[in-house]
């Protein structure tokens, strides 16, 4: 015991939740000012009030920050009883968003409300990852082999053709893709393995030649400055817009991507806004701080009582961690333009509140983890001291 408490308090946390609370809140507050920053003069000419984005960016921050106290909160076991009733909603809403939702820049992926908007598509993805943990650790407890094809991943396959109709092929890959690699997490056989890979393929091929402007894309990833006019001219602008930030950047609010330099500097782009205003070395600290949450996730994952925890915590930093690397990569040019927002950072109050539930669950269940270490380790001083006395050790369990 004495051991332990030592090697405790060389940490510089006190447990993995801690850790990823304080990695949030440091990108949090970095991606409060960003939105600020990137978006006053937008805000200030279309609807004469520098504070409008930001407003309504503090107000999806304060849901998202209760959300993520409830699910922190909560035993992550009991969200399986709201799996079905959850999922009809998340449906009937990307339903809805098809037939009424608001049409932007030719993408139907919005339901507005008094002022608001809110995209069911980001909802769809932690739904995915909750039927991909239940299904994978439902067949693991009972000893039955992994299948590809059942009801739960139909589900998401359904959810993700929806997506896929707005159109938002990003979000679409996301929602399929994290459950897939849940599957290989999960256990799946090296024969099923084989069947995932060749059917992902296909469908990332299809969905490619469906729309000709996604070929397109992924040509002008290889050499955008040949493009820079045209289907290039937001990868170029980007570019633009890191290097011209340097070491220590032009300073908050100085940055000139804003001014209809960018396209979307405030959403899909926010870290090209970033780079250029904070420099460098800001940009090294978040990357930073990036690595370290997708760390401390994996220590919990690993940590966790059960699979269904462990899958959860693998799907959760795959939501965080992955977009993060897909956004990353498609603003420094290496990855072609899709709508993947970088979490805490790109303004979007969905996308933004989701990200804080799923952190929220994270917390759970490295606090479920947690106590039952600390109760192990209770039991096991008291069998160490126990001179024989049975009765003391059944009061404990």
């Amino acid at each position: 015991m004495e051991r332990l408490e030592e090697r405790k308090r060389h940490k510089i946390w006190k447990n993995n939740h801690e850790a990823v609370v304080a990695m949030v809140f440091i990108m949090l507050v970095a991606g409060a000012f960003n939105v600020f920053s990137s978006t006053f003069v937008m805000a200030e000419r279309d609807y004469g009030d520098p504070y409008y984005f930001i407003f309504r960016h503090m107000i999806s921050l304060g849901l998202g920050v209760f959300a993520c106290f409830i699910s922190s909160r909560v035993d992550y076991h009991k969200w399986r009883a709201w799996i079905t009733p959850v999922t009809a909603l998340v449906i009937a809403s990307l339903l809805f968003v098809l037939l009424f939702g608001v049409a932007i820049n030719g993408s139907k992926r919005w339901i507005t409300m008094s002022g608001f908007s809110v995209q069911p598509a980001e909802f769809a993805k932690m739904c995915s990852i909750m039927l991909a943990g239940y299904y994978i650790s439902f067949r693991n407890n009972f000893g039955r082999e992994i299948n590809i094809f059942n009801r739960q991943y139909g589900i998401v396959a359904a959810m993700a053709i929806l997506v896929h109709l707005e159109p938002d092929m990003g979000t679409a890959c996301i929602i399929i893709g994290i459950p897939a690699i849940m599957l290989v997490v999960g256990g799946l056989k090296w024969k099923k393995l084989k069947w995932l890979v060749i059917i992902g393929a296909v469908l990332v091929v299809g969905m490619c030649y469906m729309q000709p402007y996604r070929i397109e894309r992924i040509m002008v990833t290889y050499d955008p400055w040949s493009y820079a006019q045209d289907k290039g001219y937001q990868t170029v602008r980007s570019l633009l817009s890191i290097g011209s930030g340097g070491i220590f950047g032009m300073g908050i609010g100085q940055g000139l991507s804003k001014y209809d330099y960018l396209p979307e500097a405030h959403t899909d782009f926010a870290f090209a806004v970033f780079s250029q205003e904070m420099g460098y070395i800001a940009v090294l600290a978040m990357l930073l701080v990036y690595v370290g949450f997708c760390f401390y996730s994996v220590q919990i994952a690993k940590q966790a009582n059960d699979m269904y925890g462990q899958l959860l915590a693998v799907g959760i930093l795959l939501l965080v961690g992955g977009q993060a690397v897909a956004n990353l990569f498609m603003v420094s040019g290496m990855f072609p333009v899709v709508g993947v927002p970088l979490p805490f950072i790109s303004y979007g109050g969905t996308s933004l509140i989701t990200s804080l539930f799923a952190v929220g669950i994270l917390i759970n269940i490295s606090r479920q983890s947690q106590k039952a270490k600390e109760r192990e380790l209770i039991v096991r001083a008291l069998r160490e001291n126990n001179d024989g006395h049975r009765p003391i050790l059944r009061r404990v369990k």
